[in-house]
């Protein structure tokens, strides 16, 4: 069962509640490649919880991929799965098993408890579930080469027909950052960074990136099939680093890919000040004309404070470079990148001087989204 608000699918408030899930994506098109069909629905194309207790009536196993923010959904669904399945298996995975097991665990209903990745193990676990125990070590691959292309037509679709025609199912409907239809994305897996308010390569494995050609292959794959594709969200929540990997995109992505799609993703200020050159040269060339970094301060106290390892240079050196390759570009008629920047107050610590150097760093920004 594919997780979110009551409604997202029916009548959503924005565009983001209307992205698609791509553990569920990956996990059913490997269950489907091996012989294991499901079906599946979302709580986000119900508009009441009593819609979700008819749909999940008559099922003997129930999967979820819980994230911390869906676990409220979870836990009501597996509490109305088991009333009207009584002998029904649940089994979940996903982020919040991973970071909170003890909520997990908490819940009686959930019989099997999946933690950490899960695409070397879910075809066993489903196939005999009695095999494990209740809590369970996934197993994941070495690298995302070894993950198969996700079968878009696997993620739910829009609930009505009036969302329908702006959704461009199984693309994904825009948000502002780029024409429609969307194709939302992943190249790489962790941040290696250990900021203290995420520090997420200490509960997710690393593993290899995915090579340049198979994500090429794969959007020139969904232009043909399910286009046209209008621009991509790179969902990785670090997509600027490994520069061989960068430069690999930046040689093959303007010349094989169907068309040089523009792009959302996200980078850090003190690896843009490493790499400058290579910084420029994806701005230009690829397209890359949303720049997602998380400044998260202007204060070096406090990016200390969350070992964010970038300081107040490295934020202004990276508005300033952008600032003036937009200004170039402005010059030569082609629109310019803005920055999607990621900012934080109220951190524990923060002062009113440090708040203000972050307004005043917000206020430097002359493209910003």
């Amino acid at each position: 069962m594919d997780l979110g608000d009551l409604g997202d699918l029916v009548n959503p408030s924005g565009p983001h509640e209307q992205w698609q899930d791509h553990g569920l994506g990956l996990l059913r098109t490997i269950l489907h490649q091996n012989g294991v069909m499901t079906d599946m629905f979302s709580t986000r194309a119900c508009r009441t919880w009593g819609e979700v207790r008819q749909r999940l009536r008559g099922y003997d196993m129930l999967i979820m991929n819980v994230r911390s923010y869906t676990f409220p959904v979870a836990y009501r669904a597996a509490k109305i799965f088991k009333e009207v399945n009584p002998n029904g298996l649940i089994v979940v995975g996903g982020m919040h098993a991973t970071v909170a097991l003890d909520e997990m665990t908490a819940v009686e209903e959930i019989d099997k408890i999946c933690q950490g990745p899960g695409e070397n193990i879910i075809v066993d676990l489903i196939r005999d579930p009695a095999a494990f125990p209740r809590i369970i070590l996934g197993v994941g691959a070495k690298s995302m080469a070894d993950w198969p292309m996700i079968d878009r037509a696997l993620w739910p679709k829009p609930a009505t027909w009036k969302l329908a025609r702006k959704f461009n199912w199984p693309l994904e409907p825009e948000c502002g950052w780029g024409p429609p239809g969307v194709v939302t994305l992943l190249t790489s897996r962790v941040c290696p960074w250990q900021c203290v308010f995420c520090n997420e390569n200490s509960y997710i494995p690393n593993m290899g990136r995915r090579p340049v050609e198979m994500v090429i292959d794969e959007l020139n794959y969904l232009d043909r099939k399910h286009g046209p594709v209008g621009s991509l969200v790179i969902h990785d929540s670090m997509f600027f680093q490994n520069p061989s990997w960068l430069e690999e995109w930046l040689e093959k992505y303007p010349r094989q890919a169907n068309k040089v799609w523009p792009y959302w993703a996200a980078g850090r200020a003190d690896t843009v000040r490493q790499w400058p050159q290579l910084f420029e040269a994806l701005i230009r060339e690829t397209n890359w004309n949303t720049v997602s970094i998380g400044f998260e301060s202007g204060s070096d106290r406090v990016l200390r404070i969350i070992n964010k390892e970038c300081s107040e240079e490295d934020n202004y050196f990276t508005i300033d470079l952008l600032g003036r390759i937009g200004d170039d570009m402005e010059r030569q008629g082609k629109k310019p990148p803005v920055f999607w920047s990621n900012i934080m107050l109220g951190i524990p610590g923060e002062t009113r001087d440090d708040a203000f150097k972050t307004m005043r760093m917000v206020k430097y920004t002359r493209r910003i989204m």
